[in-house]
């Protein structure tokens, strides 16, 4: 595809003999002979490169660099004159050109000057594909992670995004779920806009509706002054509703109407408030659970859940865990000025082994601590408990009949000789999801009922313990294998076989 090329000048003569001269070296050329005329196609295409000249009939030559460089930053500009002036020639660099030339003008030397402009465009414009590439495997708008879950939310972000679409987002305590609102409302048209943030937990009952809404004077005592409240505040960009299921009952059908009608009152007014705003809420809670227990409004639920984003729990998403800790160690390495910092084999190991109850932000708070206390350069253990994983698998879980336990023990593979015999987990029938139901219907109709003041054994932890080692076994230790069989990233198979303890047992 030829190289595009638009000319700039009010000399005839020189448009037609730069016309001619890029036409032969294979450019397609786009001639104009003023700079509104240049700047009307800058507005409609992209040129790999501009040659302008500085003296206009309408624009200043430096303005019409500065103008070109606003609508196509990356493309390089060459500015022509009869006058030479080395402080012309610094202004010119300055406003964005890529060079600036004296008439007469030696096309072959110009030549060489314009290749090179159009290639360090090319570079640029790979560079930057580069680095999106790299950015959508590591970490997206300030989000790290490279796992399968963090993926299909980088993709719904960018789908979303642009749209004024209510975002609700959902995740445990610490795993992102403000980095995620940031990410949508900066990749959105309102990211000029302002961005307010609002705690719901965080202020006191009686409080809420006057910072939400904002109040005027003498509407209650202590309010000395009008105050225009978060929505308000948020008008033409974002508003993020944090823990979203603290809000209180009474207030919800007035954040309701806001949103169907885009208009509120202010605490002490009957004056209707016009306010727009992209609406994005966020909760630690099972919203179905919030509902049921009369904490949200079913209504409220549906209206802030256009676009749902599920953030999952760090330790389902083991494999983003040393990316997120290198990220956390660079940061703190450089604000604390221990730069040669690293982590030893061992902190890898405790990572890997943690369940991360606390999420990311607890992860982050201990790369953090072993910033501060490492010696030489090098955290040798990370302050985190250990985790106390049960001992029990599978082939401890007895076999119940009618409700009595009767003493069998299911044998190495899990299954009973009567559940083979009966034909339930026969790969020839059953397979997908069906065969998982039948699984997990046989592991629980087997449980034993839990006994009062009884240890209970976590049953997810054991099942996960003989279902890698099973895959290990099919694979012949192969972890690869291993990992595909199972629809696993490899290290987060890795934290599976560490926190297990079955290296070797294959």
């Amino acid at each position: 595809m030829a190289n595009q090329a638009l000319v700039i000048d009010d000399d005839v003569s020189t448009l037609e003999m730069m016309r001619f001269q890029l036409k032969s070296e294979g450019f397609e050329v786009t001639a104009a002979d003023c700079g509104a005329k240049g700047l009307e196609f800058v507005e409609k295409q992209e040129f790999d490169i501009i040659l302008t000249d500085l003296n206009l009939p309408d624009i200043d030559g430096i303005e019409m660099v500065s103008k070109c460089k606003q609508v196509l930053p990356d493309t390089e500009i060459i500015m022509i004159t009869g006058f030479g002036s080395t402080e012309k020639a610094i202004e010119a660099t300055k406003a964005g050109a890529f060079y600036y030339v004296e008439k007469p003008i030696e096309f072959e030397e110009l030549l060489v000057l314009i290749n090179k402009a159009v290639e360090r465009k090319q570079q640029t414009a790979e560079i930057r594909e580069l680095r999106g590439k790299l950015t959508s495997r590591a970490s997206y708008e300030g989000i790290i992670g490279g796992s399968r879950s963090m993926q299909d939310i980088f993709e719904i972000i960018d789908s979303v995004a642009e749209s004024d679409a209510n975002i609700f987002i959902l995740g445990e305590s610490g795993t992102g779920k403000e980095v995620v609102a940031n990410a949508i409302h900066y990749k959105s048209h309102r990211s000029k806009k302002p961005f307010v943030k609002l705690n719901c937990s965080a202020l006191p009952k009686e409080l809420i509706e006057s910072q939400l809404f904002g109040h005027t004077k003498g509407a209650f005592t202590g309010a000395t002054a009008d105050k225009a409240g978060f929505l308000g505040q948020a008008n033409g960009g974002s508003l993020l509703l944090d823990e979203i299921g603290e809000m209180p009952l009474e207030l919800q059908p007035k954040l309701l109407r806001v949103l169907q009608e885009r208009v509120y009152y202010r605490v002490g007014s009957e004056k209707p408030q016009e306010v727009d705003f992209r609406l994005i809420s966020s909760t630690n809670r099972n919203p179905f659970e919030a509902i049921q227990d009369a904490a949200l409004r079913e209504d409220l639920y549906y209206r802030i859940n256009t676009i749902e984003i599920k953030i999952p729990p760090l330790r389902e998403r083991m494999e983003d865990v040393p990316m997120l800790a290198e990220h956390f160690l660079q940061i703190y390495a450089e604000k604390y000025k221990r730069s040669a910092c690293e982590f030893s084999q061992k902190a890898f190991d405790q990572m890997l082994n943690y369940n991360w109850r606390g999420n990311v932000r607890e992860l982050q708070h201990n790369i953090e601590r072993g910033v501060l206390l490492s010696k030489n350069g090098k955290i040798d253990e990370l302050n985190i408990p250990k985790n106390f994983t049960s001992s029990i698998s599978l082939a401890n879980i007895s076999v119940k009949s009618n409700g009595e336990n009767s003493g069998k023990e299911l044998p190495q593979n899990g299954v009973s000789n009567e559940a083979s015999e009966n034909g339930l987990l026969n790969n020839g029938n059953l397979s997908g999801e069906k065969l998982f139901d039948e699984v997990g219907k046989f592991i629980v109709g087997n449980l034993t009922e839990p006994k009062d003041g009884a240890e209970q054994s976590d049953v997810f932890n054991s099942l996960e313990n003989s279902v890698v080692l099973a895959a290990l076994k099919r694979t012949n230790g192969n972890k690869q294998a291993a990992a595909n069989l199972l629809g696993l990233y490899r290290p987060r198979l890795y934290g599976m076989i560490k926190r297990h303890n079955l290296e070797g047992k294959v």
